[in-house]
């Protein structure tokens, strides 16, 4: 518990410091923000706000984790090591893309099958290392399971066959996987686009996940006291706990200077960061499904967005006439459109991520209690 509690605080103050330092230099260097031309007019202030600050966040988290290791004696896990390589590996991906909007004045940055590619070669590296063998620990199991989960394992084990059928089930895993990391990494991507809205929402749902994981921890299969049948076969809660409070604390430390009116903001460098190594803490937790609940926000923000492109092109297909469902996607900015005020907004999208972890974290405890 003390090495979360240090993890936490030391990112959040780093985060809270060093978020600072970096809008003094972003600013200097003229790390300014460009604003989509057919976005809320209301935006086109926010022009020129330094961006690229989910470099301070990834620092943070990783200044918080690796010092709470060290102030504590540990060293950390194949688990730990994989889900901070998503993080900066995507975070990398995020950052070319930054670095293209802010050089080249372009706002759409890296071309769609540029980032794409980015967020392939991280997923599936991720993947490919949390699955193997070479990764079992004392106890045979690997940072990911090769099974489908939502509070607990269920299914056929992808890896269970021999030949032909191991080879097939491991690549269907691995693109699991990949909708996973690539998916919830847009998804976080396409809900950054209000003042704290996304930093909040993942201080929120990533504090979710550090219970989780507390508990899985003190829960685990091997632990005296601990019934077989209630047990979670979980490799390293501990140090997921560890790094969910940094991430949390680091976001939190942000959102400071990212609350309205923003001073920085995240760009992709943190928006996909976060996103993809929240898949990871539902890979590795075993939770997979249960993601879908926890991260109910991002769910609704990506549905609006593909109902929204599915309409727009199914009835100019029909009618000739491209036709609607919101005023504009994401859908937040459909309720600024209504005449909502950003902060407005932004505290009911709170809310609701608020009200969505309650509810995974009551369906999580809910399954261990009727399992007793």
């Amino acid at each position: 518990m003390r090495a979360i509690l240090l993890s936490g605080a030391i990112a959040l103050l780093f985060s809270l410091l060093g978020t600072r330092f970096a809008i003094v230099q972003f600013t200097k260097l003229g790390y300014g923000q460009e604003i989509r031309e057919d976005g809320p007019t209301t935006h086109r202030t926010k022009r020129g706000t330094p961006t690229m600050g989910g470099v301070a966040i990834v620092i943070s988290v990783l200044v918080g984790f690796i010092a709470a290791k060290l102030l504590t004696g540990d060293a950390p896990s194949a688990t730990a090591y994989l889900l901070l390589f998503l993080l900066v590996g995507m975070a990398a991906v995020g950052f070319v893309d930054d670095f293209i909007k802010v050089f080249m004045q372009r706002n759409l940055g890296l071309r769609a099958w540029s980032k794409m590619v980015g967020q392939t070669l991280v997923a599936v590296g991720f993947g490919v290392v949390a699955i193997h063998p070479a990764m079992e620990n004392d106890d045979g199991i690997t940072p990911a399971a090769d099974q489908l989960s939502f509070i607990r394992d269920f299914g056929p084990h992808f890896l269970g066959g021999d030949g032909l059928l191991f080879w097939l089930g491991g690549a269907l895993l691995l693109a699991i996987f990949w909708v996973m990391v690539t998916g919830t990494s847009n998804a976080t991507n396409l809900t950054d686009g209000l003042d704290g809205l996304l930093a909040a929402s993942s201080a929120i749902v990533f504090a979710a996940y550090t219970i989780i994981s507390i508990w899985q921890n003190n829960q685990r299969c091997g632990r005296p006291s601990v019934e077989i049948g209630t047990c979670y076969e979980v490799r390293d809660p501990l140090d997921m706990a560890i790094l969910g409070a940094a991430i949390s604390g680091a976001c939190i430390g942000f959102l400071w200077w990212n609350a309205s009116p923003a001073k920085i903001f995240m760009g992709d460098t943190g928006s996909l960061a976060l996103g993809s190594v929240l898949a990871g803490f539902a890979i590795m937790s075993h939770t997979e499904f249960l993601l879908i609940i926890l991260g109910g926000l991002f769910v609704m923000e990506t549905s609006a967005v593909m109902m929204q492109v599915g309409w727009f092109k199914l009835s100019r297909k029909l009618t000739g006439t491209p036709k609607r469902i919101f005023r504009m996607t994401p859908i937040h900015h459909h309720f600024e459109l209504l005449g909502w005020e950003q902060v407005t907004v932004v505290i009911r999208f709170w809310i609701i991520t608020g009200l969505c972890v309650a509810a995974g974290l009551g369906i999580f405890y809910a399954e261990w209690v009727a399992t007793i």
